[in-house]
């Protein structure tokens, strides 16, 4: 890629733009026939995709055109839509002559494949046909149709109006949606709330519609449904003066009290509030569970430092769930664990109720002796 893209481009861009296509066009057998698990033979493709831009630009109008006129065909079998990233690089330097000319040859190549009809789109969007490119959208198939993506084109033109529509666009059911582990784990996962960013987008167009008050309760509701941190920055951030204060307060009261303990824990490490979050800790400390293993294990790295009891709660329960269940692939976190505990038990005064570490080691050893695999991967403290 090297030599296309470094030497050959310097001599002649036109060569070395037709020299990648070539390559490119190995895709579809190269791909097929390689054991390529680490990804190594897919990214050398996807980069020298990326390449295109630069030689591109370098092209002369009518060597722009002779390269859209060769992708025409191309798109119609781009399985790795390698050809896809290129077309819609070259889309937005044609001129509006050339852009009409390639979007009449796309539209005959196949009136309903994906590829051909996001390149139409880019090609009227370069020229400002906002609505042939929501006309071209509703074409899709829906796995590829993304109204989020259109909403923020549609906010960039100034159609607000149109954007909002899109934007509240219902998720398909058969597209993927965002959802956190304890979502997933305890089946809360609610559609309507289950993008983040979708919502932030929505409130975004709401403000440039003036509708400054709606922008903030779509804020609050969207915190409120899921502790997302970005939405209560984001609704903190458009307060009127000395209204912060008495918010965050309200906020962080929703957050101790959510029904989903490790939700709110997440949110407080995040923030961060690291005392709210070992506050937190105590008083759920029977609703911890060693499966939210990602939000426990993060939490008690974070408390450490200030509030070692806290963390030795956590890494308890982390280490309680790997060995009961007896995980073998999990021992070697479960030694660190225990490694971990060790050395927060010569910062902890009081043990507030619990075992001290000396007794809670003894238990591990009475009730998990036999578990070998695990204790060889315990180093004495």
């Amino acid at each position: 890629m090297d030599t296309i893209v470094k030497e050959l481009a310097s001599a002649d861009a036109f060569s070395a733009v037709n020299r990648l296509l070539r390559f490119l066009g190995t895709q579809q057998d190269v791909l097929e026939r390689t054991a390529d698990s680490g990804g190594r033979v897919s990214n050398l493709y996807w980069e020298a995709a990326e390449s295109a831009h630069g030689l591109l630009e370098g092209l002369k109008p009518v060597e722009r055109a002779q390269v859209a006129q060769w992708l025409t065909g191309a798109l119609a079998s781009d399985d790795y839509s390698l050809f896809l990233r290129v077309a819609l690089v070259l889309a937005s330097l044609l001129s509006d002559a050339q852009g009409r000319d390639w979007e009449s040859a796309l539209a005959k190549v196949g009136a309903d494949l994906a590829a051909p009809l996001e390149v139409r789109q880019a090609l009227a969007e370069a020229r400002g046909d906002m609505d042939t490119v929501m006309a071209l959208e509703a074409r899709l198939p829906s796995w590829r149709q993304n109204p989020i993506r259109l909403a923020e084109r549609l906010l960039a033109a100034g159609r607000y109006e149109d954007a909002l529509r899109w934007v509240r666009t219902e998720d398909k059911p058969n597209r993927l949606i965002m959802a956190t582990r304890a979502e997933l784990m305890s089946g809360t996962v609610q559609r309507r709330w289950s993008n983040p960013d979708k919502l932030q987008l929505e409130a975004k167009i709401l403000e440039a519609m003036k509708d400054r008050a709606a922008a903030q309760a779509l804020r609050w509701k969207g915190f409120e449904a899921t502790l997302n941190a970005s939405l209560l920055r984001e609704y903190i951030d458009k307060l009127d003066d000395f209204q912060e204060f008495d918010e965050l307060d309200r906020a962080f009261a929703l957050v101790a009290a959510s029904k989903d303990p490790h939700a709110a824990l997440d949110f407080f490490i995040r923030w961060p509030r690291l005392d709210l979050a070992a506050s937190l800790v105590f008083a759920r400390r029977g609703d911890w569970r060693g499966a939210y293993y990602d939000v426990l294990s993060d939490a008690a790295a974070a408390l450490e430092d200030g509030f070692p009891l806290a963390a030795t709660v956590l890494y308890r329960v982390l280490l309680d769930d790997i060995l009961g269940r007896g995980v073998s692939a999990g021992y070697g976190h479960g030694a660190r664990y225990l490694h971990r505990l060790g050395a927060l038990a010569r910062r902890v005064e009081a043990y507030a109720g619990m075992e001290n570490h000396t007794t809670y080691a003894l238990r591990l050893r009475k009730d998990h002796g036999r578990k070998s695999s695990f204790w060889s991967q315990v180093t004495p403290d």
